[in-house]
């Protein structure tokens, strides 16, 4: 993935320079290691500072709703997904966008590098196959497939879906996975230790928000953890306000979901909150056959209504 930069800058450069976009939507070199960050880019010779590598997780289509220019964005397979739903959802237009695809073999998960590192980490690197980390005291050098976030390593939509432009030759998809094993492990536990599980995968939540501000289905004017009247939960961290705050917003994404791992990465906490959606994504394929973001000629299950359903009690 290392040499897609050169690409990209080259094709965000020219639409740029032809006028054919206001902007391009990409990223930049973060300040701080294994952390680059979204940026908005609208000079041509301002293109070379767009970057690309296994640093790029945060998901950019939570940068289009409601924007009125027209844009150029850099897209891999979980982002080209919600550019899908976002059109769907008439959150942005089809024709605003010009969409640069880039396959994606995964991104790194930090966490996992912070953990192995013997201190603070101060200077990352890579190559096509592993990452060097560095700090005071300690360099390591680990394979990159051992420390891919977990969605990218069940994930089966590396290739963008939709796109106008590629940066590169499409990747092979993985085979022979199963995205659900975890799904099915909760699912065979018992009602008590289904409790228990979730009692304490939520229990380090300090609510602070930010899977919801990260996530690019989030985008409500008003979030119900914010609205007074009605008041839907209460502001404390007491464990039934704060699993209603996660069931609630995984309902929220029922059948929108992408997996694109945008909540788990944000989370200062380090919650699995990809346990919420996974297993309604797991449900909309085996009730409806339903992926979200695969297509833009068929609207999601959850928000259409036939009179021929099968389900006889909603006659």
């Amino acid at each position: 993935m290392l040499g897609y930069i050169d690409k990209i800058r080259e094709i965000s450069k020219g639409l740029l320079k032809d006028g054919k976009v206001d902007m391009i939507v990409g990223f930049r070199k973060g300040t701080a290691p294994l952390m680059n960050e979204p940026c908005r880019i609208v000079r041509a010779d301002d293109t070379e500072h767009l970057v690309w590598d296994s640093n790029c997780g945060i998901n950019l289509a939570n940068y289009l709703a409601n924007r009125k220019e027209k844009i150029g964005i850099v897209a891999k397979g979980c982002d080209s997904r919600n550019i899908v739903t976002h059109i769907i959802e008439n959150k942005i237009k089809r024709d605003q966008l010009v969409i640069i695809g880039v396959p994606c073999k995964g991104m790194v998960d930090k966490f996992k590098l912070n953990r192995m590192a013997d201190g603070e980490i101060l200077e990352a690197s890579e190559d096509e196959q592993s990452v060097t980390i560095k700090g005071e005291g300690f360099e390591k050098t680990v394979k990159k497939a051992d420390v891919l976030q977990e969605n990218c390593a069940v994930c089966t939509h590396r290739n963008p879906v939709i796109h106008d432009v590629m940066a590169a030759d499409p990747v092979e998809e993985q085979k022979d996975i199963d995205p659900y094993a975890g799904v099915k492990a909760v699912e065979a536990m018992s009602t008590e230790e289904k409790r228990n599980y979730f009692d304490e995968l939520t229990s380090a939540c300090i609510r602070c928000y930010a899977c919801r501000n990260a996530c690019p289905l989030c985008y409500c004017p008003t979030c119900f953890v914010d609205e007074s009247a009605p008041q839907w939960l209460g502001k404390t961290l007491d464990h039934v306000d704060t699993q209603t705050f996660h069931f609630l917003r995984a309902y929220h994404c029922a059948g929108r979901c992408t997996d694109c791992g945008a909540c788990e990465r944000a989370c200062p906490m380090e919650i699995k909150v990809r346990e919420f959606t996974k297993k309604l994504n797991k449900d909309c394929l085996e009730l409806y056959g339903w992926e979200a973001g695969l297509t833009l000629e068929q609207r999601p299950p959850l928000d259409t209504f036939k009179l021929d359903d099968r389900e006889n009690f909603i006659m």
